[in-house]
């Protein structure tokens, strides 16, 4: 037997180490039959008998996509060795190596390609949606992703899906452990998916707070007028509404991968796209560049500047924070607009570009591209800015930080929830599908 045999059932004595000693520890070869799909092969679609097949991205936990499937020749053997029936196990070779999903029958004629192999029982004593939780269980336990290829791109060859030992009681057992995980997961996923909402409402209540607070100010009352602005709308009567480049300065930063010649040259760490988020800074990834002195000091950033994005993602345009000095030195890339304020709080500015009413300025003034979008220094010059009086500024700030701190710990509150759920979840049928917990009839 070789070392890499060895060391797989050394893995699976450890998964499945508690099961009930009479339950069978059985190979998956000994009751499923295990194929992989068909190859891929642009020259052989010659339309004599075009169908659907399933791709590895097709096939998603306990959910199979039957959308706009591609179409592929499949002749008379394929037909019939590769056709789908209801109750075959599909899993996946690669990506999220072990990820699984049972084929119901969603179309009268499908077949699938080689990234997916399916398994079907060779007899009636043995349960696809049974085998569907014990896979579930290995992947979350990290089984397959540890036993794998070592590239970059986890496979899950079929041999080795083949020798995966796991635990077989009689038919009965399986039906009820599967009931009852179907059900229980059913619950519990609801109440996940009501926390998800939940964070939904809190992040768009966050987003409601700042923007009335930064455009109509906190008093109700107080008389509004028009802006002239389509994207703005209407202000209080008494603020200021002044252009950015009357404001601040707002400075372009690095090119990445520039030529220097032969000047001397000095690692700089730099912020890109990725570190600026909305509203805080992201430094667990930063990143250095190698530039001249005399280039570091024109892209160097400075306590107190506001960081905004220039290109990315179109909801990512504009988005910032300010700069406390985090690091020293550090430079900004010149996908990140570096704006140095001078006549207005580099706070009052940060806020303002989280409202929606700046969001959307940035978003009919982004160049888009397919996948990407890109806002000019211009644009961002260009944007205006309402500016109360400045003790009113301090109270709208006061009562924002205010508001973004209870709603924040109501977030991480919610958060905790749905990660206590999920570990509920994982116990439960980790519990089950060893034999833990026992499920009544």
């Amino acid at each position: 037997m070789s070392a890499a045999t060895n060391r797989s059932l050394a893995g699976m004595a450890g998964l499945f180490g508690g099961s009930p000693r009479s339950w069978q520890l059985a190979p998956v070869y000994a009751r499923f039959e295990v194929r992989l799909g068909k190859m891929l092969d642009a020259k052989q679609i010659t339309g004599q008998h075009l169908a659907h097949y399933l791709r590895n991205i097709d096939v998603q936990w306990d959910r199979i996509n039957t959308f706009d499937l591609p179409e592929m020749d499949f002749d008379e053997d394929d037909r019939q060795v590769l056709r789908l029936v209801p109750g075959d196990v599909l899993v996946c070779e690669g990506g999220e190596a072990g990820r699984t999903a049972i084929w119901q029958g969603e179309l009268p004629e499908c077949y699938y390609q080689k990234a997916i192999h399916r398994l079907r029982p060779l007899t009636d004593r043995d349960l696809p949606r049974y085998l569907f939780w014990v896979m579930r269980y290995a992947v979350t336990q990290g089984f397959f992703s540890a036993h794998g290829s070592a590239s970059t791109i986890e496979h899950l060859p079929a041999e080795k899906l083949r020798l995966f030992r796991y635990p077989a009681p009689p038919f009965e057992t399986q039906r009820r452990i599967a009931d009852y995980l179907d059900r229980e997961t059913a619950r519990i996923d609801a109440l996940i998916a009501a926390t998800e909402r939940l964070l939904t409402i809190l992040a768009e209540k966050r987003q409601a707070l700042v923007t009335y607070a930064v455009t109509r100010g906190l008093n109700r009352a107080t008389p509004i007028r028009d802006s002239n602005l389509s994207w703005l709308g209407m202000i209080p009567k008494h603020w200021e509404l002044k252009r950015l480049q009357f404001l601040a300065e707002v400075r372009t930063g690095l090119t990445i991968g520039k030529d220097y010649g032969t000047k001397e040259l000095q690692d700089y760490p730099y912020l890109r796209v990725a570190n600026v988020q909305d509203g805080y800074l992201a430094l667990d990834d930063v990143t250095t560049v190698a530039v001249p002195e005399e280039e570091a000091r024109s892209c160097s950033l400075a306590v107190g500047d506001v960081l905004m994005n220039e290109g990315g993602d179109i909801d990512k345009l504009g988005r910032g924070c300010v700069w406390r000095g985090e690091i020293s030195p550090c430079l900004h890339q010149n996908h990140v607009f570096c704006v140095r304020p001078h006549s207005v709080s580099p706070e009052w500015l940060a806020t303002w570009t989280a409202t929606l009413p700046a969001k959307s300025y940035f978003e009919t003034r982004a160049k888009r591209t397919t996948n990407l979008a890109s806002i000019s220094s211009m644009n961002i010059n260009e944007i205006h800015v309402p500016l109360p009086p400045i003790v009113e500024q301090q109270a709208i700030m006061t009562f924002v930080t205010e508001g973004h701190r209870r709603l924040d710990s109501m977030s991480a509150a919610t958060v905790r929830t749905a990660d206590l759920l999920r570990e509920r979840r994982s116990a439960l049928i980790a519990a089950a599908v060893t034999g833990q917990l026992v499920v009544g009839r």
